[in-house]
């Protein structure tokens, strides 16, 4: 290796479900959606990322717009790697270079995930150029990306609440002890929306839409300190087929979104119930940590904490604590070689 050690470049790459996030150089350079818009007669790859969600729902028959990623894990293989080189030849630094750089990567993985799957993105990543590529789950990414030690002989629990998947884990000893991955998360919320605006309001609103009004006004809880305002959404009417616009307010979304929470709730529930008592002791000195872009869900942190009468704690940039982790595993590849899988 030695003598070609200058010509490596390293990146740590976050590959969401909903969005994907790239550090190189110890900054975030990418942080874009996880969509990519192919063009039907050619098959060729028009628009990734941005670009590709302005058009989500708004497309004629000859553009697809295609979530490479479902639940965490690689739906559509030829989607995501292209996507992956689109989101790579984005890098600033590595614009200039004549010829790709060989990568040295590290990637996160959901922690419920299946060999052939982990495979997926093990292959992506070489075939985008990786030479050295290692994988690091999700949980203890987020963990490492909040600040805690995780090579303490003390337990902590985080919960990691990503597009596609909900990621529940109790680490200490730099390793995974007890965990719980459920596939309810930002997407499925999202759904929840969406279908209550249908069977509430007999208005159709699409997914982008959904989105935009669980981020502007979504709610965990009926009883908020600082209630956001009511928001009014556009869509198709259902029984007139006309256009039409309704105002909702967060309570709404709350009822929405409670089956969906509820089973985050038991997810957290039943992954204490698993956690060794000594574990137990620690977590209730800790406490629980958020992160992922579910857990700035208004009232998440109060409702999670009433449950489990623990303190919770969001991390301070919740949509970024997995993808800065895995860049500090990056930086301190010898500490942290025993919990990357090679």
């Amino acid at each position: 290796m030695g003598f070609f050690d200058f010509l490596i470049e390293e990146i740590a790459i976050d590959l969401g479900t909903a969005n994907t996030l790239i550090i190189h150089n110890d900054k975030v350079v990418v942080d874009s959606p996880s969509i990519v818009a192919r063009d039907r007669t050619s098959g060729k790859i028009t628009a990734v990322g941005k670009e590709a969600a302005m058009m989500q729902g708004k497309t004629h028959e000859n553009i697809k717009t295609i979530r490479p990623l479902k639940d965490g894990v690689i739906a559509d293989f030829d989607a995501s790697e292209k996507m992956l080189t689109m989101f790579i030849k984005e890098i600033p630094a590595l614009k200039k270079k004549l010829f790709t750089p060989a990568l040295r990567m590290v990637i996160c993985i959901p922690s419920g995930i299946t060999e052939v799957e982990m495979r997926a993105v093990k292959e992506s990543a070489e075939r985008v150029n990786g030479k050295e590529v290692y994988l690091i789950h999700e949980p203890m990414a987020a963990a490492i990306g909040i600040g805690v030690d995780i090579m303490q002989p003390k337990g902590n629990m985080i919960v990691d609440i990503g597009g596609g998947t909900t990621e529940i884990a109790v680490i200490a000893l730099g390793g995974i002890v007890c965990d719980k991955s459920v596939k309810i998360a930002g997407d499925v919320f999202t759904n929840d929306i969406v279908y209550y605006m249908r069977t509430q309001h007999n208005l159709y609103v699409g997914e982008r839409t959904a989105e935009k009004i669980k981020i502007q006004i979504g709610a965990a809880t009926e009883d908020l300190e600082v209630p956001p305002d009511e928001m009014s959404v556009q869509g198709r009417d259902l029984l007139t087929g006309k256009p039409k616009q309704v105002n909702i307010s967060y309570r709404e979304i709350a009822k929405a979104l409670d089956k969906s929470i509820l089973r985050i709730e038991d997810a957290v529930m039943e992954t204490l119930s698993q956690t060794p008592p000594e574990l137990a002791a620690d977590i209730y000195n800790t406490g629980i940590y958020l992160a992922g872009g579910g857990s700035m869900l208004r009232g998440l942190d109060k409702r999670l904490s009433q449950k489990t009468d623990l303190p919770v704690y969001i991390a301070e940039d919740p949509l970024r604590a997995v993808v800065r982790g895995t860049g500090i595993t990056l930086k301190n590849l010898s500490r942290y070689k025993g919990i990357l899988i090679k």
